[in-house]
């Protein structure tokens, strides 16, 4: 923002503070009481904030005064007048950027980690190899070894490269994950109480001096705790021991696809349920949903207009919404043609793109699901770091499914394997339960141009008449090659003989 819209800012936020003050001093009034000792923190926390504001209004005033005095008009006499008007005495800011993948410093930061067994101090004499590319990698490692001083104010300032590094790998998973690709989820802290209307609210019209209708509305508490997602790479030593960008683009793909995979599982699963303390339930656990009535187009379009039914009687709105399904069964949709050899649905495709009006993500995780979903009614927590934990000595069950009994482990010591555990916090709640449904059991089939499924003359698409050499209801005539004249005769004379037998 300029200064001026600065000033506009601050003006606004300060007329807001002091009618919430007068307001403060009014309700007071009203009861003939003293401030509470809340009403107090509040006024003075407010009046604190209005000091606060009028002195950078003072400063933002003054920057102002300064920038009208200094300017000058421009000279459009010509282009190269202009461009030497517009010009200052200020040198220009020239910035230099890396040539670097995302996630490269995160990356190395594991990576060298690892090849250090632990040992920070080892670990940032590694890092002195990548000091003309990911700088910020020895500066995150020296400060990790150096202890926290009250005395010290710049100690927390090397804090701010991992945070960097983190948010970096965390942009580079979002758009692998499910969560990651979808806007609009109402977004919360940890551990703060958040009402959930679990009834609607009710209008009506009202009649000259009648008395106005009330609704009952029920309402519930969710608190978002913390959760955590974890989970382990297992490399080879010789792995992590290589300064190549091949191998490390080995490793920043592996943990991705670990905490990905792990996230959309849990998202949208649902087999998956909540364990207080421990997990969120998926968002489709509970959830209203349909069976597949069959494999072809028609049906699809029946599923998909049942499922659409009931996600509106439920009073959800369709804007904002989103599909969720796997790319095998956005791919047999993409490839679904009419009679005519022309694309059933040409809005989707393995990819994503968009489904009867709605954009698609999709998911290998969707396995057979195709989920429809309003991120507006989900609360999602989430504090966008990721934690990194290394070790060579562990023995590690090695299962996506691990019971924890001790059965079937494997020594990374023994294996000269390196194990990278990554921890996430994150959580979600579905705000109301109609917020999610899905059918079930979808193993849609393209019926490809030479093979189409066609309805019977009158039915809903009915293309009977449209392609020579096929009989009425799609069935190919015997002995005739479609497109030919005969073929043209036998389908008049089938849909005759049809149509005497109806008579």
């Amino acid at each position: 923002m300029n200064i001026a819209e600065q000033i506009a800012a601050y003006e606004a936020r300060r007329a807001a503070h002091v009618a919430r003050m007068s307001e403060i001093i009014a309700l007071s009034g009203e009861k003939g009481e003293t401030l509470d000792t809340e009403q107090q923190e509040e006024f003075d926390t407010l009046q604190g904030e209005i000091e606060a504001i009028d002195g950078h209004l003072k400063r933002l005033r003054i920057v102002e005064q300064s920038e009208v005095a200094s300017a000058k008009p421009v000279a459009g006499a010509n282009p190269k007048a202009a461009t030497a008007s517009r010009s200052t005495s200020v040198s220009p800011i020239i910035t230099v950027q890396r040539n670097v993948e995302r996630g490269t410093a995160f990356t190395r930061y594991v990576m060298a980690i690892a090849r250090s067994k632990g040992n920070l101090m080892q670990a940032a004499e590694i890092a002195q190899s990548w000091r003309d590319t990911t700088p910020e990698v020895e500066i995150v490692l020296r400060a990790a070894v150096a202890a926290g001083t009250t005395t010290d104010p710049e100690w927390a300032g090397a804090l701010v490269p991992y945070r960097t590094m983190a948010d970096e790998f965390i942009e580079l998973l979002r758009p692998e994950t499910i969560i990651g690709r979808i806007e609009g989820f109402r977004r919360v802290p940890f551990n703060v109480k958040m009402p959930a209307q679990l009834t609607p609210s009710s209008a009506s019209w009202v009649g000259e001096a009648k008395p106005k209708p009330v609704s009952k509305l029920t309402f519930e508490l969710i608190t978002l705790g913390f959760a955590k997602a974890a989970g382990i790479v297992v490399l080879t030593e010789e792995l992590v021991r290589f300064s190549d960008p091949s191998a490390e683009a080995v490793v920043r793909r592996d943990m991705i696809e670990t905490i990905a995979r792990f996230l959309d599982e849990q998202f949208i699963d649902p087999t998956v349920g909540p364990v207080p303390g421990v997990h969120p339930a998926s968002i489709t656990y509970g959830a209203a949903h349909i069976d597949a009535t069959g494999s072809d187009p028609y049906s699809l379009r029946a599923d998909v207009f049942a499922l659409l039914g009931m996600f509106v009687g439920a009073n959800m709105s369709l804007a904002g919404a989103y599909w969720i399904m796997s790319p095998v069964n956005a791919l047999a949709i993409f490839m679904m043609q009419n009679p005519l050899g022309q694309q059933e649905f040409p809005g989707i495709n393995q990819n994503g793109g968009v489904f009867f009006g709605l954009p698609v993500i999709v998911s290998m995780t969707a396995q057979n699901l195709i989920v429809l979903v309003q991120p507006r009614d989900i609360l999602l927590a989430d504090d966008r770091g990721v934690t990194i934990d290394i070790s060579r000595e562990a023995s590690v069950q090695m299962d996506d499914a691990p019971t924890g009994n001790g059965v079937g482990l494997v020594s990374l010591w023994q294996q000269n394997m390196v194990g990278v555990r990554a921890e996430r916090f994150i959580n979600w709640a579905p705000r109301r339960p109609e917020c999610a449904a899905y059918i079930s059991d979808a193993d849609y089939q393209p019926n490809l141009a030479g093979s189409p499924t066609v309805p019977e003359p009158g039915e809903p698409g009915g293309y009977a008449g449209l392609m020579p050499g096929l009989g009425v209801g799609g069935r190919p005539l015997a002995g005739v090659t479609p497109g030919t004249e005969e073929a043209r005769r036998s389908r008049r004379t089938s849909q005759e003989d049809k149509d005497k037998d109806k008579s």
